[in-house]
């Protein structure tokens, strides 16, 4: 949980009773939460000062990749301000009064009917994708279609007024979405206040090894990279831009070495947000 310094809502993609909205809620308990149609909607309320904060996922353990967040951040001038793990529990909802015999197909966001592959198959369900896990909800509730599922959050199903047939639809019990939480403020923690993430974005030269060579600097520094992916920029293919995670404070002087190495192999660096690691990453004996 993060201690708000704004007031105001909470931003994030989706309808009431997202998995976003819960991570809104397990984050900033009590918090009016904020729902919007895209990635874009949510991080440009948070800039234009109609919502306090953003909470926007960037990584599942199933599906990896979620949100290409990378891409807008250095347009909005956003900074992460802390990390939060949600664990994800697929709930297969239906009207009240319908039985499990009587459905023919389930309704859901691409990632969730990934996700539920094995138990959609064992129920003979046929798969339709949906913009949003909540919005399946909605369109559901507001069908009347007995014949039809959605796989959604127990959050949705209240909202909306479904009932849950079967709980833990997710076919792995490790199902986990990371989420970031983005101000328009910097809130960077103190260099002995205990673990810490800082996230980047940086491009390098377009040189033979500049990538080997760019990334040399946090290893001689002894600094562990949970995060590296990259993505084409400026609509080239010979400019390529990464995104980084590094656990390590940006006020420590191993990073600050690492960083002025990549600058000499980089044309630019963009430090994102340095915030505390959420204790999920040490779960399973991580140092």
């Amino acid at each position: 949980m993060i201690e708000a310094q704004t007031a105001g809502p909470i931003a994030f993609q989706g309808f009431p009773g997202a998995y976003s909205d819960l991570a809104c809620r397990a984050v900033f308990p009590g918090r009016a939460t904020l729902p919007c149609r895209s990635f874009e909607d949510a991080l440009a309320a948070v800039r234009g000062g109609e919502a306090a904060y953003a909470v926007i996922p960037i990584d599942n353990s199933l599906a990896g990749r979620v949100a290409d967040v990378h891409h807008l951040l250095p347009k909005l001038g956003l900074h992460i301000i802390g990390e939060h793990f949600e664990p994800v529990h697929h709930h297969l909802l239906a009207l009240p009064g319908v039985a499990l015999s009587e459905l023919k197909t389930v309704h859901s966001h691409v990632h969730a009917l990934s996700q539920c592959r094995d138990s959609i198959r064992a129920l003979g369900l046929t798969p339709i994708v949906a913009f949003d896990t909540a919005g399946a909800a909605q369109e559901l509730a507001t069908s009347g279609d007995r014949s039809t599922a959605a796989i959604a959050s127990a959050l949705a199903g209240e909202v909306y007024g479904l009932v849950s047939l079967k709980a833990g639809m997710e076919d792995a019990a490790h199902n986990t979405t990371r989420f970031v939480i983005l101000a328009r403020e910097a809130l960077v923690p103190a260099v002995d206040a205990g673990a810490a993430v800082t996230s980047l974005i940086f491009r390098v030269r377009n040189v033979p090894a500049a990538l080997y060579k760019a990334l040399g600097g946090f290893a001689t520094n002894g600094i562990n990279m949970t995060k590296l992916e990259s993505y084409m920029a400026g609509g080239t293919f010979s400019a390529t831009e990464f995104y980084l995670d590094v656990e390590a404070h940006e006020g420590e002087r191993r990073l600050q070495l690492a960083l002025e190495e990549l600058s000499f192999f980089s044309e630019s660096i963009s430090v994102l947000g340095t915030y505390p690691a959420h204790p999920y990453r040490f779960k399973n004996g991580t140092p």
